[in-house]
């Protein structure tokens, strides 16, 4: 390294000189005044459509509908005038028919007001004529295996739309008697499943297929 000594420089930073005068080099423009930043735009929230219940139409409610409305040829309902002319009319033909048939039967006894009881002890004991319960003692049961399938349906779509409508007592009556066809039903398919068994593999007895009490077993109405 040299050892030569650096200049010692002395900058004369007053603004006036010795006279009071503004000095040339400090006539210099005046710093520019900074430029505000323009404000950020504040971006305003998405808008997103309001909330609303979507409700889904059954299909098959839909294809009914549609099915009604082109069918040309399904009637008009009654109007509750018509059905009203149509009660009192009924009812005053039925009284009179009634009151004629009791005096061609002195003694008749009344016949009792229809009731959900009626209605179901005259299909459930529709159902056991089928089922050959009417047959006498020793003849052969005559079934009418179909009719008394539809009847037992019947009975259990009468049970299935007065469901929650009926007393105790009826809903104990009309399960009774779906219970007891069902049971009857079955054991009559088997009694003709064990007769055609046996006739396929022995021959007809006479008198039709025994059934375990000694009764002829039942045949089927063709």
């Amino acid at each position: 390294m040299s050892d030569k000594p650096l200049p010692f420089v002395i900058n004369d930073r007053r603004k006036f000189n010795s006279e009071g005068e503004l000095r040339p080099e400090s006539e210099r423009a005046p710093d520019p005044e900074p430029t505000p930043k323009a404000p950020t735009p504040i971006s305003e929230p998405e808008q997103h459509p309001a909330p609303h219940l979507v409700t889904e139409t059954s299909e098959e409610t839909t294809e009914v509908t549609a099915e009604e409305a082109e069918d040309p040829n399904l009637p008009p309902p009654p109007t509750a005038e018509q059905m009203e002319q149509a009660r009192l009319a009924f009812e005053a033909t039925a009284e009179r028919l009634e009151i004629a048939i009791r005096s061609a039967n002195p003694g008749m006894d009344h016949p009792p007001a229809m009731s959900f009881e009626q209605i179901v002890q005259s299909v459930y004991m529709q159902s056991i004529m089928q089922l050959g319960g009417g047959a006498q003692e020793g003849q052969q049961p005559q079934v009418d295996i179909l009719g008394a399938k539809q009847s037992i349906d019947m009975l259990a779509v009468l049970s299935a739309k007065t469901a929650g409508n009926l007393a105790e007592s009826e809903q104990h009556l009309i399960d009774s008697a779906l219970f007891e066809l069902r049971l009857a039903f079955l054991e009559i398919t088997q009694a003709l499943a064990r007769s055609a068994q046996a006739r396929a593999t022995q021959g007809p007895p006479p008198g039709g297929a025994p059934t375990p009490g000694g009764r002829p077993g039942p045949s089927l109405i063709r």
